[in-house]
């Protein structure tokens, strides 16, 4: 399609056709400083491979990455070790399981992770990052964020990541099951502090629909120009965000949307449409998988409307 076709004032027209169906979903409140959010909010942003941007609804909204950030530390893993060391330690198959399942890590064997864009896989990712240590493993996760997103000013919230420290037990029970069955090395805490600090790099639609254009395009961001990652490891991510990036509701998105995608319980959503543009939306009222509601509603109007996808 011509990203010109992408007119403001139709994507406010489907902001405002979509943001209704907030009412029907819930903010998150499992991690209490989550529960502050607007279940009204709603907002779009689009860019092409020139970093030129279309943004509507409340562009200015600012919310934390969460389960989006697990596409970045999977491109520092991949970047760091390579695809036959991580998928040594971690799946690529996708789940019928919430994300924050226990039972699942039980009941397979080996016990390691489904998928590297579950909470269990994420944190194994992680533990391979710590080797150097963890400042310096969540320093280099925020690196490659800032640079993916365009946005060298890109940093955690303290207060969210805080309210995630306090309360993550589930995490923790994830982490410690990982240990005990040998899946991870090091000390747990150090692993969940890395994993807490990225989950809280707080963004806008617009750094996010950088970040999916940088994907879209084979590495090079489109607002930068810079070469940020290899085409193979974009064709990677984008590969596991279309089956696993919705958790286990990949296969009702890529049966309505048809567009890669990674979701997070901040609301956001990251759709990347190779050699087209990259999108991003952010509605923080979540359906009972953890996605968003109406920004999934608005990511189904985008791609019919528009042609854009890809499955």
């Amino acid at each position: 399609m011509n990203f010109r076709a992408f007119r403001e004032e139709d994507l406010a027209a489907l902001v405002d056709e979509v943001r209704p169906l907030a009412s029907e979903g819930k903010v998150a409140t499992y991690i209490p400083e989550l529960a502050r959010g607007n279940p009204e909010s709603l907002a779009v942003a689009a860019v092409d491979g020139k970093g030129s941007e279309v943004a509507a609804g409340d562009r200015d909204l600012r919310f934390t990455m969460q389960s989006i950030s697990k596409v970045v530390s999977l491109a520092v893993a991949l970047s760091e070790f390579g695809e036959k060391a991580v998928f040594g330690r971690v799946g690529m198959d996708p789940t019928a399981d919430p994300f924050n399942s226990v039972m699942r890590l039980e009941m397979v064997r080996p016990h390691r992770p489904q998928n590297p864009l579950i909470n269990a896989g994420a944190i194994v990712v992680d533990s391979m990052l710590l080797a150097r240590g963890p400042e310096e493993a969540f320093h280099s996760i925020r690196e490659m964020a800032r640079r993916m997103t365009g946005n060298p000013q890109l940093r955690e919230n303290e207060a969210v990541y805080l309210s995630e420290k306090r309360t993550g037990d589930r995490n923790r029970s994830l982490a410690y099951f990982l240990k005990s069955v040998k899946t991870i090395r090091g000390d747990v805490e150090e692993i969940l502090d890395v994993y807490f600090r990225q989950c809280s790099l707080e963004v806008t639609v617009s750094d996010l629909a950088v970040l999916a254009g940088t994907l879209a395009f084979d590495g090079k961001n489109p607002l930068t120009g810079e070469t940020v990652l290899p085409g193979k490891i974009c064709r990677i991510l984008r590969a596991l965000m279309a089956t696993c990036g919705l958790y286990d509701g990949s296969g009702e998105f890529a049966v309505r949307v048809g567009i890669p995608a990674k979701s997070g319980v901040g609301g956001g959503i990251v759709a990347s449409v190779p050699g087209v543009m990259g999108i991003s939306v952010c509605g923080p009222a979540l359906d009972h998988q953890g996605n968003s509601i109406a920004g999934i509603a608005l990511l189904e109007r985008l791609s019919d409307r528009f042609g854009l996808r890809v499955l």
